[in-house]
């Protein structure tokens, strides 16, 4: 079997008012999703790996071009992550099959030159449930101003054996953010910066 795409959707929203203030520069919002038939729907396999390496690199490396042409370049994606959401013929296993794998994941973090793992959602819905990608610095995982979550639907999408898979990223952090990071936390805990459950 070879990968069916249905079809490409982009999310954008250019936020202008935050809070009932504007903000400093609009703060832009996107990301995009592949809708793909789901090679192991309606039935319980155990080995994934063959369509993992098979499917997860052309994904990975369409998703992420799109995603910057939509940004307008690499520069100006600063919070990024990503999210699976598999139809009801599937298993929540199978979206994370394809988004939990260097082969897929790769493409965005050196595209954009990131450090931070690419934060992440994997769930099950019928068509039109919410798409919920989680956002993060690229380099900094503890700075907070730039946790994020998009949200959108897709109407039609996913179908029950269909999986939608996403890359979202935004240009910028959380108008007006004064919640600080989590390093202060920390600090005033006496916690451990590199092991924060740790005294």
């Amino acid at each position: 079997m070879s990968l069916e795409i249905r079809k490409f959707v982009d999310y954008s929203e250019l936020v202008h008012i935050e809070g009932f203030k504007k903000t400093e520069k609009p703060l832009h919002i996107f990301a995009v999703a592949a809708v793909i038939t789901n090679p192991w729907s309606g039935k319980f396999i155990e080995d994934l790996k063959p369509e993992i390496h098979a499917y997860a690199p052309t994904i990975g490396e369409e998703l992420s071009k799109r995603i910057i042409k939509l940004a307008g370049g690499p520069d100006n994606i600063e919070a990024y992550g990503k999210a699976a959401v598999v139809g009801t013929e599937g298993e929540i296993e199978h979206g994370s099959a394809f988004t939990h794998t260097l082969r897929f994941g790769n493409f965005y973090r050196n595209a954009v030159g990131a450090k931070s793992y690419l934060v992440f959602t994997n769930t099950r819905a019928p068509a039109n449930g919410p798409i919920m990608i989680p956002l993060m610095d690229k380099h900094d995982p503890g700075k907070r101003s730039h946790y994020h979550t998009i949200q959108f639907a897709i109407s039609d999408s996913p179908a029950a054996n269909e999986i939608v898979i996403a890359l979202g990223g935004a240009n910028g952090g959380r108008p007006h953010h004064r919640i600080g990071d989590r390093y202060q936390d920390l600090k005033e805990l006496g916690n451990d910066v590199d092991d924060p459950a740790k005294k």
